[in-house]
Order: C-alpha cells, then sequence, then structure tokens
C-alpha cells in the first residue's frame, strides 16, 4: 500500500471496531491499540505460532468462542472474537489493563502460573507496553 493509503487503512475497520466495542463495552480505542500493536491492520497477518488476522487470534482461542479457524481471517469475526476474549479477562482480572494485556498476549495460565502478575517474559511485559503505550498516544495522552 502507498503511505497514504496505509494511513487511512484503519479506517476501513473503523466501523466494525466501534460497533463490536460498543456491544462488549470496550474503549475502541483499546481495541485499536491492540490491532495495531498485534498485526499493524493487516487482516491477513499470521504468526509464527499460528494466531490468525487483525487480533492475532489463535485457533483454539476461536474454537472457544465457536468460531472456525479459517472465519479469523474475516476483520469483522476476527475483531468479535477478540472483544469476547478481552470481556472474559476482565471478568477474571477486573479492569487491571496489565493483567488483561498479559493474559490476552502470554495466556491466562501463564499469568496465574506467576502468581496473577504479568509473567517475566520479555515479549510479554513489551507487549503489555507497548499497547498500552498505544492506547495512551490515541488517547492524546502520554504513557505512563
Amino acid at each position: 500500500l502507498s503511505a497514504p493509503m496505509k494511513n487511512l487503512f484503519p479506517l476501513l475497520f473503523f466501523a466494525a471496531t466501534f460497533l463490536t466495542a460498543a456491544a462488549h463495552r470496550i474503549d475502541p480505542l483499546f481495541l485499536h491499540a491492540i490491532i495495531g500493536t498485534e498485526s499493524t491492520y493487516r487482516a491477513s497477518a499470521l504468526s509464527h505460532a499460528g494466531a490468525r488476522g487483525l487480533m492475532q487470534i489463535m485457533p483454539g482461542t476461536g474454537a472457544r468462542f465457536g468460531v472456525a479457524q479459517d472465519a479469523l481471517y474475516d476483520p469483522a469475526t476476527n475483531i468479535e472474537t477478540g472483544a469476547r476474549l478481552l470481556k472474559s479477562l476482565q471478568k477474571r482480572y477486573g479492569k487491571d489493563f496489565d493483567l488483561i494485556l498479559a493474559a490476552y498476549n502470554a495466556g491466562e495460565g501463564a499469568v496465574a502460573r506467576y502468581g496473577n502478575q504479568i509473567p517475566p517474559y520479555r515479549e510479554t511485559q513489551d507487549y503489555v507496553v507497548k499497547v498500552m503505550a498505544r492506547y495512551a498516544a490515541l488517547r492524546g495522552g502520554a504513557a505512563r
């Protein structure tokens, strides 16, 4: 994509993100922070671990929410599945965004193994910082 198109690309997912965020009572900017960090808005993204789509949903996570593996490449389905996962994590960790993000990245089991703390994995620690910084920037504030 050309530079101007790359800047507009997130707008293509604005409606799906906004509607899903409203349905699940999640700040749409939080979803955008995760999408930007996870896939840089590439709906066809596939990680080395097998995570798929905009919000990099693992097939097992998709199955947990009744979503077929191939459907995870559909932007609206991927955002919906990611939002459902975030809501389930919020029920478990309350409003602790750091733990929600750590569990989103490393898994709930990893967070539990480390006493409901961010696991000592460099990737997960960096991920939490990156998403929260992007979220702060989207909200027009400084990172913490």
